[in-house]
This record gives C-alpha cells, sequence and structure tokens, in this order.
C-alpha cells in the first residue's frame, strides 16, 4: 500500500460543496460522474497534488449522514491543508470568505491557523517548518 488516496467528506449539496472547495480554497475538480442514480462521484483534491489524497464529496443520503455534516471529527481539527506560502493563501482565503477562528500563529512546527469549511468542520492551514 503506498497511499491513502481519497476521503469521504460528507455534504449537504454536491454543488455548494464544490464551489468552496474549488473556489474558496482553489482545489482542482478531478472528477463529476453522474452515478445514475441521483449520485454523483465528486472528486477534488489541493490544485497541484496529482498523487495526492483527494477528498470525495458525498451527498448525505439519509437523516444519520445529514446528522454528521459539518461534525466528522466531533469539533477537531480533521483535515490538514499543507501550503508552501502561508501568508498568500491565507490572505486569498480570507478574501473568498473562508471563515478563520483565529490569527495566524508561528509555532515551532510551522505557521498555521484554524478554519472551517462551509459546514463547520475543522481544519488547519499549515506551513510546516523548514
Amino acid at each position: 500500500m503506498s497511499h491513502i488516496a481519497l476521503v469521504t467528506l460528507v455534504v449537504r449539496d454536491y454543488d455548494e460543496a464544490l464551489a468552496f472547495y474549488r473556489d474558496a480554497l482553489g482545489f482542482e475538480l478531478v472528477e463529476d460522474t453522474d452515478r445514475g442514480d441521483g449520485t454523483r462521484w465528486v472528486v477534488v483534491r489541493p490544485r497541484g497534488a496529482a498523487d495526492g489524497t483527494g477528498l470525495l464529496l458525498a451527498r448525505a443520503k439519509d437523516e444519520a449522514q445529514a446528522g454528521a455534516v459539518g461534525a466528522q471529527t466531533g469539533g477537531r481539527v480533521g483535515f490538514f491543508l499543507h501550503t508552501e506560502d502561508f501568508a498568500a493563501d491565507h490572505a486569498r482565503m480570507r478574501a473568498a470568505g473562508v471563515r478563520f477562528l483565529e490569527e495566524p500563529r508561528h509555532e515551532t512546527y510551522g505557521s498555521v491557523a484554524v478554519f472551517e469549511d462551509l459546514y463547520g468542520n475543522r481544519w488547519d492551514l499549515l506551513q510546516p517548518a523548514g
């Protein structure tokens, strides 16, 4: 086994999730395939991460799944988005309406700020040190 290819993120709506991840975070659309049963196979990943882990945006199909939207990691930071230019990406994301929960911090491991996606899932924007 060489890497994790996809991580599923349960969303309310394909198009609103795709717009957030593509337009606000700058991810690229890898695939958007109609599965013929009212569902789609929608995969996004950070732009330039050709072999990196992608997100499968899966629309909630029942009440139990809908209840997990935005709380898939129990309120903890569950996703870590690495950057090579923290200041530029932080500024671009703020301008695109991304809600940061804190001001940027500079820790021994790198520069970091916690933000929420459109559903409330918490992410770290992180530029590792060194």
